[in-house]
């Protein structure tokens, strides 16, 4: 049987929305710690502004809503998702703003989402 070779970039360099939606969220030890729900573009650029992502709970009970900055997020083809450095620490301490899952952000929002999570924790 041959070896699949995961370190190689993916066969084409864009993918669909709503392949993204569902995909796994891992923090920087490798751990899953959620999933994106679903991502915010700018009508625009169309660039990602941000993703609203679900982190915590079981089969989606008592999971929470975090919004954080599409910068945030780096594919990674060995885990088939997206990791982070964002910490739980970071997600209990994010903005009130940040936890909505109905409402789009203001610009002064994303700038004050950015801002936070571009700071180190002390």
């Amino acid at each position: 049987m041959a070896e699949t070779d995961t370190s190689s970039p993916p066969s084409h360099p864009l993918i669909e929305s709503d392949h993204i939606e569902g995909t796994a969220v891992f923090d920087a030890n490798g751990k899953r710690i959620g999933s994106i729900k679903r991502l915010v573009i700018e009508k625009i650029s169309g660039h990602v502004a941000y993703a609203v992502t679900t982190f915590g709970g079981f089969l989606g009970m008592g999971s929470e809503v975090h919004t954080i900055p599409w910068e945030q997020l780096h594919y990674d083809t060995e885990l088939h998702g997206y990791h982070t450095t964002i910490t739980e620490e970071q997600l209990r301490q994010a903005p009130e703003f940040t936890r909505r899952d109905e409402a789009l952000l203001s610009g002064h929002e994303r700038q004050q989402l950015s801002d936070f999570y571009a700071e180190p924790m002390p």
